[in-house]
C-alpha cells in the first residue's frame, strides 16, 4: 500500500474519475476542487487506485470534500490511512482545524472520523442526494 500526493496525470485522473463515478460524484466538481488549493491523497496498489480523499484549504482551516474507497477494498484501513496522511499534511501546512460532512447512515465512516479525532457539531438537512439524506457536520480541532 502506498499513499501519494496527487499530480495531474491523465492516467490517475481516469482511474479517479471511475472511482468518483462509483461514488456518485461529479468529475467536474473534483477538478474544480483540485484547482482551488485542493490537496488530494490517493492510495494505489499494483497500479489500481483503491481510494482517494482531499480537502479545500481555507486560510488556516480545511474542508474535507471527498473520501472514497473502491468497493471490494473497504474494511482494509485504506480510508483511515488516507485520512491520517491528509491530516498530517494539513498540519505541516499550518492547518489544525478540519471539517467534513458525512451521511447520517454511514456509521463506518463516522467511526473512522471519530477515531481520527472528529466530533459531531450539527446536522445539514437533506445535504446528500441519491438518496436524499442528512449530513452530519464533524470538526477536528
Amino acid at each position: 500500500k502506498r499513499v501519494f500526493t496527487l499530480r495531474l496525470q491523465d492516467d490517475v485522473f481516469d482511474k479517479i474519475e471511475y472511482l468518483a463515478e462509483e461514488e456518485h460524484r461529479s468529475m467536474t466538481n473534483f477538478i474544480e476542487y483540485v484547482l482551488l488549493q485542493y490537496l488530494n491523497k490517493y492510495q494505489e496498489e499494483n497500479g489500481e487506485i483503491l481510494g482517494y480523499c482531499g480537502y479545500l484549504k481555507i486560510i488556516d482551516e480545511a474542508d474535507i470534500l471527498n473520501v472514497a474507497v473502491k468497493e471490494g477494498h473497504r474494511g482494509k484501513h485504506i480510508g483511515s490511512d488516507m485520512i491520517q496522511k491528509l491530516l498530517e499534511e494539513g498540519n505541516r501546512q499550518g492547518i489544525f482545524r478540519f471539517t467534513l460532512e458525512v451521511r447520517q447512515s454511514n456509521l463506518t465512516a463516522i467511526h473512522i472520523y471519530e477515531k481520527a479525532g472528529f466530533r459531531s457539531a450539527g446536522i445539514r438537512k437533506n445535504f446528500y442526494e441519491k438518496p436524499t439524506e442528512n449530513g452530519i457536520i464533524m470538526w477536528k480541532q
